[in-house]
């Protein structure tokens, strides 16, 4: 028997607004319900739990990177609402969404807290389900991250990249400091704060890695004609040891001194010579160590030097949000 059910446009918006569910989602689901707003509320999760399970084994590699801070800007979270078109990453819609998310994600410490928590009287997990079933897309957060510091600031690129720095005080100009480190987080990828956290396992099969792949391609340009590249004996200063520094030293000076360039000028050459040996071999630490990278705005120094020069501050920690 044909469903005669009556549901006026109000009501049909009024679960529109709900749900985020197209008009004819809408209409239907009300009919189903008997024009009851909550189950019809019910139909629409039900719909997109088919459509989940439908799509279990697509990959959200799409969607939006957002990142909240604290009134205090003692607390900070990035996070990834995943989808899996860029056409639907990109929706205004779609991104409100993930904003409306980042805000209860910066309440909860973890992503199993986050995805239990309350989204207007159903779980974020249950919402993301309900949202696949509108989309016709697979949602998922594919990303989670929190940082606490005494002051937490933050940089988003274009919808795509969320980073989170700490800071060991709030100083003056602060503002600008924390918006450089998390520009610098964002763009250059760091992985770990300083070259002080590398376990010596991973430096040592590093150096061997990279020795053998600079090799093989000197092998190649020296065929073609071609300048070889500089083969480097060490790629992290935490390889340079006082008896290495002071052998690179010995090294300049006798090169100085082959030169016929007189001794009383050698103090004048010698700091730039070894900073130069120091930058060949610490290309580990400029890649991954986001305090050894040279900063972006300014090559002439370390994202370290940058940093001390506002003063008694240090970066605490960073975190890194990334669709894809």
């Amino acid at each position: 028997m044909e469903n005669t059910v009556k549901v006026t446009a109000a009501e049909v918006n009024k679960l529109r607004q709900a749900t985020g569910a197209g008009m004819m989602d809408c209409k239907k689901a009300l009919v189903e319900a008997s024009g009851d707003f909550d189950k019809a509320i019910e139909v629409l999760r039900k719909k997109g739990q088919k459509v989940a399970e439908k799509r279990a084994d697509r990959d959200s590699s799409e969607g939006a990177a957002v990142a909240k801070i604290n009134a205090d800007n003692t607390s900070g979270v990035a996070i990834v609402l995943g989808c899996e078109t860029d056409f639907v990453g990109k929706n205004e819609t779609f991104i409100a969404l993930a904003n409306d998310l980042a805000d209860i994600a910066l309440n909860h410490n973890n992503k199993e807290e986050f995805l239990a928590a309350d989204f207007g009287g159903m779980t974020v997990a249950e919402k993301l389900v309900e949202q696949t079933g509108v989309i016709g897309e697979k949602l998922d957060i594919t990303a989670f991250e929190k940082l606490d510091a005494p002051y937490v600031g933050h940089y988003v690129h274009i919808n795509k990249i969320a980073a989170l720095v700490g800071l060991s005080a709030k100083v003056e100009n602060v503002e600008t400091l924390v918006k450089d480190a998390s520009m610098q987080v964002a763009s250059m990828g760091a992985t770990t704060l300083s070259y002080k956290d590398f376990d010596p396992a991973f430096i040592a099969s590093e150096t061997e890695a990279r020795i053998a792949v600079i090799e093989k391609d000197n092998i190649e340009f020296g065929r073609l004609g071609k300048t070889l590249k500089n083969v480097p004996s060490y790629i992290s200063m935490a390889q340079l040891t006082p008896d290495v520094i002071a052998e690179a030293e010995n090294t300049a000076k006798a090169e100085l001194k082959a030169e016929g360039k007189p001794e009383q000028i050698w103090d004048r050459i010698l700091p730039g010579k070894m900073e130069r040996f120091i930058s060949d071999n610490t290309t580990l630490d400029q890649e991954k160590c986001l305090l050894d990278q040279k900063f972006i705005k300014d090559e002439k120094q370390t994202v370290a030097k940058y940093v001390a020069s506002y003063g008694d501050v240090s970066v605490t920690g960073f975190k890194r949000a990334t669709v894809g």
